[in-house]
C-alpha cells in the first residue's frame, strides 16, 4: 500500500508550499496514469514575524495534515477519486460556452441555441460536480417540456430538443475526458429518442408562389429558393463560399463538403439557380452572407403568410421539396439519392412514402419563373 507523506516546498516567493507525496506512485482514477505528487494550495509564511504569522503557520499545517490522514485512508480504501475533485469546482458553462466558441462551421448558430436553452434551465454559474444523472434527466425533461426562449416564445420541437440535449451529452463527455467530471455521465445518460416527423413540402405550384413575393432580406429568400432547387441543406448553403461554385454556363457546378456527412460531393445546378446566387465575390466571401439560424423561423413564417401558405414549412422543407418533387416528375430514386448526398438509398426512400406511387412524367425538372 502507497504512503502517503506529507512535505513542503520553498517557493521563489518565499512562501512554504505544502503538497502531498504517494510512495509507491498510485493509479489515477480515468487513464490509470501513476500520481506521484499532489499540491494542496496550502502556504505558510517562511519567516513569521508575530504571534499571528505563527498562528497562521500551525492552522495551515494541521489542515493540511488532515488533508494527508484522510488521503492515505482513502488509499487504503482505494478511493482515489479525490484526484479530479479540485478541478470538478470549475464552471460548466464556461466550459460549454468554450465549446460552442469552437464551433465555427455553419453548426454553429445551433449550439448557441443549446448553451441558451442550459442557461435558461440551469442559470449562469453551476459547477461540473453540480451535474449528476438527476440533473441530466431534469434538463432532458425540460427541453421536452417544449420551452420557448426566443423573443417569439414560439416552443421547440421534439427533435429540436434532441439536438440541444446531444450537444449537452457531447460536452460532459468532453468534461469526463479532460478530467473536470469524475464519473462518464454521458453513458450514464440516455439520448432523447428520435420521433418520425411528417415531412412537409411544397407543391410546384406553392414554390412558384414563394418566388413570387417579394420579401427583405432578399438574400435569405434567394438562399431559400436554391436550397429548393438544389437540395442543399441550411448548413451547406450557409457554408457556400464563391471558390465552391464552378463551371461555365450550361455547365455549372457546386463542389463542397458536407456540414453533416463531412463528405465531399459535386453538385450540378442549372443556370437558373446560378442566377440566384447574385453577383459573383471574392474566393472565399460566403455566397449568402448574413443569414442566421435563429432569425429563419420568423421569417420563414413571414414569407409563407405572404404567399397565402398554410403549412409548417421550415427551411429545411426546402431539401424535402427538391426530394419530392424531383421523384414525383419521375427522376429515379438513384439519382435523388446521389443529388441528396445520401450514402444509403434507404434515407431516399422515406421521401417515396410522400408522394403517390403513380408519378406523372414531365420532360423537364423544377424551374421557376424568376
Amino acid at each position: 500500500m502507497s504512503k502517503v507523506t506529507l512535505r513542503k516546498k520553498t517557493l521563489p516567493s518565499k512562501r512554504i508550499s505544502f503538497y502531498l507525496d504517494f510512495y509507491p506512485p498510485i493509479p489515477h482514477p480515468r487513464d490509470g496514469k501513476l500520481v506521484r505528487k499532489e499540491y494542496l494550495k496550502l502556504y505558510m509564511v517562511s519567516e513569521p514575524k508575530n504571534e499571528i504569522d505563527r498562528t497562521f503557520n500551525k492552522q495551515t499545517e494541521k489542515i493540511a495534515e488532515n488533508i494527508r490522514a484522510k488521503r492515505q485512508l482513502d488509499i487504503q480504501n482505494r478511493q482515489y477519486g479525490f484526484l479530479s475533485a479540485e478541478r470538478s469546482m470549475g464552471s460548466f458553462i464556461d466550459f460549454f460556452r468554450d465549446v460552442v466558441r469552437k464551433k465555427r462551421g455553419t453548426n454553429s448558430d445551433v449550439w448557441y441555441m443549446a448553451l441558451r436553452y442550459l442557461i435558461s434551465f440551469a442559470g449562469y454559474d453551476f459547477r461540473f460536480a453540480d451535474i449528476t444523472v438527476f440533473f441530466c434527466d431534469e434538463y432532458k425533461e425540460y427541453l421536452l417540456s417544449s420551452p420557448g426562449i426566443s423573443e417569439r416564445k414560439t416552443p421547440i420541437s421534439n427533435n429540436t430538443a434532441l439536438s440541444y440535449y446531444n450537444k449537452f451529452r457531447y460536452s460532459l463527455k468532453l468534461a469526463y475526458k479532460a478530467d473536470f467530471l469524475t464519473e462518464n455521465l454521458y453513458e450514464k445518460t440516455e439520448a432523447i429518442k428520435e420521433h418520425d416527423t411528417q415531412r412537409e413540402f411544397l407543391t410546384i405550384a406553392e414554390f412558384q408562389r414563394m418566388a413570387n413575393v417579394k420579401i427583405s432580406p432578399e438574400g435569405t429568400k434567394k438562399a431559400g429558393l436554391v436550397s429548393g432547387l438544389t437540395g442543399l441543406r441550411y448548413s451547406d448553403v450557409k457554408g457556400l463560399k464563391w471558390r465552391d461554385v464552378r463551371g461555365e454556363a450550361g455547365d455549372y457546378y457546386i463542389q463542397f463538403r458536407q456540414q453533416k456527412t463531412k463528405g465531399v460531393e459535386v453538385l450540378p445546378i442549372s443556370d437558373q439557380t446560378y442566377s440566384l446566387l447574385g453577383e459573383r465575390g471574392e474566393s472565399s466571401d460566403p455566397v449568402f452572407p448574413g443569414l442566421k439560424y435563429s432569425q429563419l423561423r420568423g421569417f420563414m413564417d413571414k414569407w409563407l403568410g405572404l404567399a397565402g401558405i398554410d403549412k409548417h414549412i421550415t427551411f429545411h422543407c426546402f431539401r424535402h421539396t427538391f426530394a419530392t418533387l424531383q421523384l414525383s416528375m419521375g427522376t429515379d430514386i438513384y439519382t435523388v439519392s446521389k443529388l441528396l448526398g445520401h450514402r444509403d438509398i434507404k434515407t431516399t426512400q422515406i421521401y417515396t412514402k410522400i408522394i403517390d406511387s403513380k408519378k406523372k412524367e414531365a420532360a423537364t425538372r423544377i424551374t421557376l419563373e424568376l
